[in-house]
């Protein structure tokens, strides 16, 4: 048995190398064909005498109108394009909120305070109690000030100040870590889903930093988790308008006065999984940017199941039968959301994927259409793609419904994981302390692809795709600044609940895991299967 298993599992190794050697065949097709042509065209060269060039330029002078026309159709066709085409888009810095320790919510004390509430029934505490112990949260994730309070302040003067808390934070960060003043921005988009006050976030922010009174700002409300890829996408545009200009997007959501009251088991979930949390990213469109920029933005794709029924009511606020307000999730929201995946990958597949993939997702769907074969539809590698995910940290299921689908090793989801056990769902800004996660950890290598992913209400899928311009290293007081290198591996979510079965991880002396590409990384592209150490933050 044990042999005709080693057997199964040394063909199924060789069917991997066969594929990726397949894929880097495919990809580097051209450039095997150019090399031969330059190679002979470079031979011909050399054997011109002098008599031939000579003969050559008392041809273009005979030719010399054709020569001026062509040249003046090369001149302006350059003209045009560098007129016309897309300026790039570099992400200068971002910067994450860090909330004080005192705002920390241990799962023992927030069981304690929900029953001290006295608006919840035992169902509902027992409710909780099992949906906090499966949400892959951690003790350090915090709540706003108004909820340590008994009974809760879930005043407008406490939202509007957890906000300015988070925002003003991140901002002040992002600022001292750039050297850019505020006057410089040119635009300015916020977005928060549930807290939009009068005067607005974005007015908030541009009275608190004094910015110019010309300045393009835009505040986003109830566009849900994906909130923030629909930002930077608002400012990429914006930036295409205005040259030579800054943008900020702004990406938080307000916990104060959105927790819910009342025993309504979907609008309970919620409660269990936000948590407080903000980012501010900074955008150039300035050539001179490029060079002390992190990331420069390579696409943005939305998608919008809005017009199916429920798709668009799977996440909404609404009031319960005894007029408590809240956000009820629905159970086909897992379903919904893979169907919106699906969806955002058709359109961003194509622009990203090699073409090695295309060849063989179009050749099974051939097959399948044409002559009935049985072939299972083949889902292409993205990991062939991008050498790091950002996954909306949204809650365990979601991180493991897209780490199944997309065929993701640990390693690819351990931001998501980790971000979420730390921080809890910070709703949109959560794809920047994954990405911050990252840097922490010293991966992100110069010339690495980024593909952030958001889910949010209505129903929405939006994805974004960053290139990492050097090698990156974290930003002065960042998010993941005195844990990412914790040793204590007993407490990790990550080796303690996902550790693989076929035990390739190998704990060293400080409690650390190594990923080797013979054993634990089949089909992973070169630039990430070569060793390296990832210390976990528990």
């Amino acid at each position: 048995m044990n042999g005709e298993k080693n057997s199964s599992n040394n063909r199924v190794l060789k069917l991997k190398y066969v594929k990726l050697g397949y894929h880097y065949l495919i990809t580097h097709l051209l450039k095997l064909c150019l090399v031969p042509l330059m190679a002979v065209i470079i031979v011909q060269a050399s054997r011109l005498s002098l008599n031939d060039i000579h003969q050559t330029w008392l041809h273009l002078e005979h030719n010399l109108v054709y020569v001026v026309v062509l040249s003046a159709f090369v001149l302006v066709g350059s003209t045009v394009y560098f007129m016309t085409r897309k300026r790039s888009v570099y992400l200068v810095d971002y910067a994450c909120y860090l909330p004080p320790s005192k705002l920390k919510v241990e799962h023992d004390r927030f069981m304690k305070h929900c029953k001290l509430m006295g608006c919840f029934d035992e169902t509902s505490l027992v409710f909780l109690d099992k949906i906090l112990g499966r949400s892959g949260l951690g003790e350090e994730t915090c709540a706003p000030e108004a909820m340590h309070c008994l009974p809760p302040k879930p005043s407008m003067e406490a939202a509007r100040q957890e906000t300015e808390q988070v925002m003003f934070g991140a901002l002040d960060t992002l600022f001292a870590n750039t050297n850019v003043k505020p006057k410089d921005v040119g635009i300015l988009v916020v977005n928060c889903s549930l807290f939009n006050p009068t005067p607005s976030l974005s007015s908030m922010i541009i009275n608190k930093y004094k910015m110019r009174g010309n300045i393009k700002s835009f505040n986003l409300g109830g566009m849900g988790c994906s909130a923030s890829v629909i930002s930077v996408d608002l400012a990429k545009d914006m930036l295409q308008v205005h040259r030579n200009n800054y943008a900020i997007v702004v990406s938080t959501e307000n916990i104060t006065q959105n927790w819910y009251f009342g025993n309504n088991k979907a609008m309970l979930l919620p409660n269990c999984l936000f948590r407080i949390g903000g980012a501010a990213v900074l955008l150039s469109n300035k050539s001179v940017d490029r060079r002390r920029s992190k990331y420069k933005l390579i696409h943005v794709v939305r998608t919008h199941c809005g017009a199916n029924n429920k798709a668009f009511n799977c996440v909404r606020q609404e009031q319960d039968d005894i007029g408590k307000t809240g956000v009820s999730l629905s159970k086909d929201l897992m379903t919904i959301a893979g169907n919106a995946l699906k969806s955002n990958i058709t359109t961003l597949g194509p622009l990203v994927l090699p073409i090695s993939e295309q060849i063989l997702f179009f050749v099974t769907l051939v097959a399948n259409k044409l002559i009935n074969a049985k072939i299972k539809p083949y889902t292409p590698d993205f990991k062939l793609a991008f050498e790091h995910f950002c996954i909306h940290a949204g809650g365990r299921a979601v991180i493991d419904e897209l780490e199944k689908n997309l065929h993701l090793l640990p390693v690819h989801v351990e931001a998501s994981r980790m971000t979420l056990h730390r921080f809890g769902n910070t709703s949109s800004s959560s794809i920047w302390y994954e990405l911050a996660y990252m840097e922490a950890k010293g991966r992100m290598q110069k010339g690495d692809r980024v593909w952030q992913i958001a889910f949010g209400s209505g129903f929405k899928c939006n994805s974004a795709v960053w290139l990492a311009l050097k090698n990156v290293k974290p930003s002065c007081n960042s998010p993941w600044e005195g844990c990412i290198h914790s040793k204590d591996k007993e407490n990790n979510p990550i080796t303690k609940q996902y550790r693989p079965k076929d035990g390739n991880i190998e704990y060293g002396k400080e409690g650390h895991y190594k990923c080797y590409a013979e054993s634990f990384c089949h089909g992973v592209p070169a630039k990430i299967i070569k060793q390296r150490e990832y210390y976990i933050y528990s």
